[in-house]
């Protein structure tokens, strides 16, 4: 595959793409799967518009807009992680990995905090179309945060331990975080912004 990547590459230039080109193929795979759920959500929208809106309007944009400065700050710290372990400074990649993680974790936090507000004040995922669609979106959203901070404790596990130390395992983790990232931009847009 990766021959096949560099014959594409004009004029003999290396094609460096960070990570693997598995990872690269799980994510493009990924925001495929997430595309098809945008749509199916915007087909649902489209043609109850007024009632999407109506239950828009009982989330706390406040929340999703804090959580969404959550996880790009998340997003940053793991770009500046993937940048210190290129310079071989691994200690501080392993610091800013963990604050990265927190930050996952704070997001979870947060997100299912919501989920309990609006389950008090009864709104279910069979409430209404709406609710459907925010409680299925988010929950495989945040199946994928979780799967994320999991791949976030094998780099741990990589920094802390010197004979590996592998670039293309941080780099790859960075590349699945930053998925994570955008779609929960997409996500926040959809169900919190767009009226």
């Amino acid at each position: 595959m990766r021959r096949r990547l560099l014959a594409m590459v004009p004029s003999g230039e290396d094609l460096d793409v960070p990570g693997s080109i598995n990872m690269w193929l799980f994510v493009v795979g990924e925001l495929f799967i997430f595309a098809f759920y945008f749509f199916v959500f915007m087909m649902y929208r489209t043609h109850a518009t007024a009632d999407f809106v109506g239950s828009q309007r009982h989330l706390n944009l406040a929340v999703g807009a804090g959580n969404t400065v959550i996880l790009l700050t998340s997003s940053y710290l793991v770009a500046l992680a993937v940048q210190a372990a290129r310079e071989g400074s691994h200690d501080r990649a392993r610091r800013l990995v963990r604050w990265t993680v927190a930050l996952g974790v704070v997001f979870m936090t947060i997100k299912l905090g919501e989920w309990a507000y609006e389950v008090r004040h009864g709104y279910t995922f069979p409430s209404d179309d709406f609710f459907m669609f925010y409680f299925a979106l988010t929950g495989v959203h945040l199946f994928h945060v979780l799967m994320g901070l999991g791949i976030l404790g094998l780099v741990l596990h990589e920094l802390r331990t010197p004979a590996l130390q592998r670039q293309f395992v941080v780099e790859a983790a960075g590349t699945y975080w930053h998925m994570v990232d955008v779609v929960w931009i997409v996500l926040f847009a959809l169900l919190y912004v767009l009226r």
